[in-house]
């Protein structure tokens, strides 16, 4: 005989079933959102907990438990999974906002000292400006940026191969040939 479920799930509202339901058959939402759909379904039409769990190809009754507490109190957030621990995140909206607007400045080949900017270029340049991040690193810009949605080339096949511009001691620049360069390439 199983024990009473101390948090029974609440009656669904016809939209949140309608929601579940689409959450649950969707092939696009991540697996996470889709098992708890499945999972908070399966005990809305009369499953226990551990059948849920299995019905939603899991195995712990009691996360499924947890799942539908949160739900009665949040409603269809529950779906979304919290933070999962570790340390505080040591750069809030608006520092990350700063790392996007950099992102998004073309850079200044006499301030930056780049025509093009790579993840060292915008650590530099974020480092340096007045209103900038002195202690940011390359991982934390590249995670900034990939939960923009921006993608980073892995090559820089967009600079000239064995072509680059060097600044002298007095200023002045000089572009610098490698005449090795298409060797160096194979």
């Amino acid at each position: 005989m199983s024990r009473r479920q101390q948090n029974p799930l609440r009656t669904l509202t016809t939209d949140e079933r309608l929601w579940l339901t689409r959450i649950a058959r969707s092939k696009s939402e991540p697996a996470s959102h889709v098992a708890r759909a499945r999972q908070l379904l399966a005990v809305a039409d009369g499953h226990s907990y551990t059948a849920a769990a299995l019905l939603a190809g899991r195995k712990s009754n009691d996360a499924v438990a947890h799942l539908v507490a949160r739900f009665n109190r949040e409603g269809l957030q529950a779906i979304e999974p919290r933070r999962g621990g570790g340390s505080p995140p040591t750069y809030e909206a608006a520092e990350r906002e700063r790392i996007l607007r950099e992102a998004r400045r073309a850079p200044d080949p006499e301030q930056d000292a780049t025509a093009n900017w790579s993840l060292m270029t915008l650590r530099r340049a974020l480092r340096g400006a007045d209103d900038g991040l002195p202690r940011v690193s390359t991982y934390t810009i590249r995670a900034v940026l990939r939960e923009a949605g921006w993608s980073w080339p892995q090559t820089r096949t967009w600079c000239e191969t064995g072509v680059s511009t060097r600044k002298r001691k007095s200023g002045e620049r000089v572009r610098v040939v490698d005449p090795d360069a298409e060797a160096k390439k194979s």
